[in-house]
């Protein structure tokens, strides 16, 4: 790991696990009466385990659906698998979820701190435009994020390379003096194959996966990430 702060002018940063906590998804299907409180966590570590599955699978074959409905389709195998029957409606309520995730209490004093530092602050995610969208209204960091980008610019998810080199380009900055931090272990492995200097932001106390590129930097909070770059 040798992150180098001084090159750094801009950050970009994943949504769900490192802005905002997904766990609320449990919660969602808590409030639906066809789910068993015993049901819920395996439930929803399937659903979350397909969308990615999804999201690989459709790179690799070419197969390109927004995240909304990969999500959506990811949820209805989730609850078929654990025999729950559900109408559309149903998982349109429980999919809703998503538009209103609760930031973690250290996302908005650390963009506050890394934006008054001068930084440029994107968010960079496999997330639909609508969902981005809502996601920053939501977390109230809208003053201190630049813009938000869209793997469904480029109709390819993380960790293809390209998404991360679109990003460099829709940001003005060179792709070498970029830092993206994500709790998810594939994004940071993307984002350094790319070019990027890769912050794992490690919230859990997870081991690094033993496969593929070390990330430059592991931090278990955003307020340590915000130290290293006002030095």
């Amino acid at each position: 790991m040798s992150f180098e702060p001084e090159p750094v002018s801009a950050v970009t940063f994943d949504s769900d696990s490192t802005l905002v906590d997904v766990d609320a998804i449990e919660t969602a299907l808590v409030d639906h009466e066809a789910v068993t409180d015993a049901d819920t966590p395996a439930v929803a570590n399937r659903w979350r385990q397909r969308s990615l599955e999804y999201t690989l699978v459709g790179n690799t074959l070419g197969n390109y659906q927004s995240f909304v409905e990969i999500n959506r389709a990811a949820l209805e195998y989730a609850l078929a698998a654990h025999g729950i029957e559900t109408t559309p409606e149903e998982r349109a309520e429980i999919l809703s979820v998503y538009h209103d995730l609760e930031p973690f209490t250290d996302v908005r004093p650390t963009l506050e701190r890394l934006s008054e530092a001068g930084y440029d602050l994107y968010v960079l995610s496999n997330g639909s435009p609508e969902m981005l969208a809502s996601m920053i209204e939501g977390a109230g960091i809208g003053d201190y994020v630049t813009d938000a980008i869209s793997a469904h610019e480029v109709a390819t998810f993380k960790p293809d390379p390209d998404l991360y080199r679109h990003a460099a380009g829709r940001t003005g900055t060179p792709i070498d003096r970029i830092a993206h931090v994500s709790a998810l272990w594939f994004d940071v492995q993307g984002a350094v194959h790319a070019g990027m200097q890769g912050v794992w932001l490690d919230r859990t106390g997870r081991p690094w996966e033993p496969f593929g590129p070390e990330p430059d930097l592991v931090a278990e909070g955003l307020d340590g990430i915000a130290e290293l770059l006002e030095a």
